[in-house]
């Protein structure tokens, strides 16, 4: 049932275009019918014009099909036109969803390749609408038509064209046998092979420093060779099958054409049928040919149909909840257990504790020992295999999303910032974002002096991912964005990885900042200095809690005494999270 209501989105969107569909069906019964100007136009050459030599009637049919031809043209025309906009129509109202499907498959673990494949599927899609295959099966209807004006000819030659389209069906039949699989293989390894060049572009820095651009190289090159060889494997067979089928549909037009004299040669039939049939038999077989020819797009066109009806269905959209007021008083964590996205075993187990407005948190604990899983859980970025996260009672999916963001900052281990300014990342690319909120949130990270500095301030322009600007930059930047707004939590993982003694001071006064303004602070700690600002300790270790409570007992019952630093100590160990 669900996977039928997913379909369904996607046929609706197509519905809203059937007044588009129903026009193509007219214009294409229009153009068939205006097909038959050459048959009929050589048909009164050769059977009236030459016998009379009228010259005003030849004179009176040219002008009549050229007329007609002119028509034909328009129509053809108007058609590819509407059919180019029915695929711009199915965009607009999908584009929506695939680049939500987009964002949210990593979070659901659904990503593969480069994450990209719906938005191609969805290209896909358009591309074929807006092409010359939708034209063909538009024409295919109108194919018994000529058949019967075959036959009405003469029956021999009808029953040759009905031979030729029983031949080309089959054709049909065994392109679309013979090309499913491999299209889907090609699928796949160009899945593989845009997964490994993303990566390659992510870590660029890491295959040149570290001589690995080579190997690197080869295993993409591999994967580029596989998915070349399953796009070649297909257009072969896709290109075989289409000769075939030209070859055989010029060989029966001759045939028809022989076939024709010959009828003439025994009195059956008057010399003009012998062009007339021919054109004929030809048109009426053309809409195959050409849908054979098109079937590779087809093929492709109905497998990107069915991976998006099922992404669809495993990522419907988030119904919109009553709106609720913004959280002030409590932020209390329900026995939650967390499993990594497309996993099923949970890195984090029965974590249960409770905050109030003003208190700060640090979560500490060795590698892997589901800090990170932890706080992504806590901001509803992965979702809790069990357990509830509430702000001031409400669990987190009792919000929309638009309306709790507001309400959360958080600086994840890897700062991502995006392709714009510095204020538009801070504002978090909200257009109506007031310049004093902007700066407001700058100050509270202790950056606003950092960012005057830059070649034009607020304004200076950054790359994907923050090219242009220090990672140190990047990490206080990022921190003013979970800061703008003064959301009422704020999650910092691992908020100190790339500062210097100036951005350590910053980040503890920025923490401090946001309890005294009667909100919630979480940090997980990679070094001492980011408990600084905190009264409460969570320890953890193999996704379990450990220890809770004030910050001087957690830390004096966990830590032993020793002058080697916070985070080479046995206990805690450097706590970097990987789950």
């Amino acid at each position: 049932m669900t996977k039928d209501r997913n379909a369904a989105e996607l046929a609706s969107a197509l519905a809203r275009c059937r007044m588009a569909f129903i026009g193509v069906g007219v214009m294409s019964g229009l153009v068939n019918v205006l097909y038959l100007t050459g048959s009929f136009f050589m048909l009164e050459v050769y059977d009236r014009v030459i016998p009379s030599r009228s010259v005003p009637t030849l004179v009176g049919l040219a002008v009549l099909a050229l007329v007609l031809y002119a028509f034909q043209g328009a129509l053809e025309t108007l058609r590819a036109r509407i059919l180019t906009r029915v695929g711009a129509a199915l965009d607009e109202a999908l584009s929506g969803r695939v680049f939500d499907i987009v964002v949210r498959g990593p979070l659901k673990g659904t990503t593969q390749g480069d994450g990209l494949l719906p938005l191609r599927d969805l290209d896909q899609l358009r591309g074929f609408l807006g092409g010359t295959g939708p034209s063909a099966f538009f024409d295919l209807p109108w194919m018994p038509i000529y058949l019967v004006i075959c036959f009405l000819f003469h029956p021999l030659i009808g029953v040759a064209a009905l031979v030729g389209a029983i031949a080309l069906a089959i054709l049909g039949l065994l392109t679309d046998g013979a090309t499913r699989r491999p299209a889907q293989t090609a699928t796949g390894h160009g899945m593989r092979r845009n997964g490994l060049a993303e990566a390659g572009r992510r870590n660029a820095e890491v295959l040149a420093a570290m001589g690995m651009q080579a190997h690197f190289a080869t295993r993409w090159g591999q994967a580029n060779r596989d998915y070349m060889m399953a796009q070649q494997r297909t257009s072969d067979i896709v290109g075989g099958f289409g000769a075939v089928s030209k070859v055989f549909r010029m060989a029966l037009q001759s045939g028809v054409l022989a076939l024709g004299a010959w009828l003439v040669i025994n009195g059956q039939a008057s010399a003009g049928i012998i062009i007339a049939s021919s054109i004929l038999v030809a048109r009426a077989l053309a809409p195959a040919e050409l849908a054979i020819v098109n079937w590779k797009g087809f093929v492709q066109a109905r497998q990107s149909w069915a991976r998006l009806s099922d992404l669809f269905a495993a990522m419907p959209p988030s119904a919109r909840p009553h709106a609720l007021p913004a959280p002030s008083r409590s932020l209390r964590i329900e026995s939650i257990s967390v499993a990594p996205p497309g996993t099923f075993v949970p890195v984090v187990r029965d974590v249960s504790f409770a905050l109030r407005a003003g208190q700060g948190l640090g979560i500490i604990g060795p590698s892997a020992s589901g800090k990170s899983s932890l706080v992504r859980a806590i901001v509803g970025v992965w979702p809790t295999a069990r357990g509830k996260v509430r702000l001031d009672g409400a669990a987190l999916d009792q919000w929309a999303s638009g309306d709790l963001g507001p309400h959360l900052g958080f600086l994840p281990q890897e700062v991502e910032l995006f392709a714009g300014t510095i204020a538009e990342n801070i504002a978090r690319f909200d257009p109506q974002a007031p310049a004093g909120a902007v700066i407001a949130a700058a100050r509270a990270a202790g950056v606003h002096d950092l960012i005057l500095r830059l070649p034009k301030g607020y304004d200076t322009r950054i790359g994907e991912g923050g090219a242009g600007i220090s990672a140190g930059q990047r990490q206080r930047v990022g921190l003013a964005r979970a800061l703008y707004g003064d959301p009422f939590l704020v999650i910092l993982d691992e908020p100190n990885a790339n500062l210097d003694s100036e951005g350590e001071n910053a980040l503890t006064q920025a923490i401090l900042g946001v309890r005294e303004r009667g909100g919630i602070c979480v940090v997980v700690a990679h070094r001492p200095s980011a408990l600084a600002a905190v009264d409460l300790i969570l320890m953890m270790a193999d996704g379990c809690v450990q220890a809770f409570g004030p910050k001087e007992e957690v830390l004096k019952s966990v830590l032993r005494p020793a002058s080697v630093p916070f985070d080479a100590r046995p206990t805690v160990g450097v706590l970097r999270e990987s789950a």
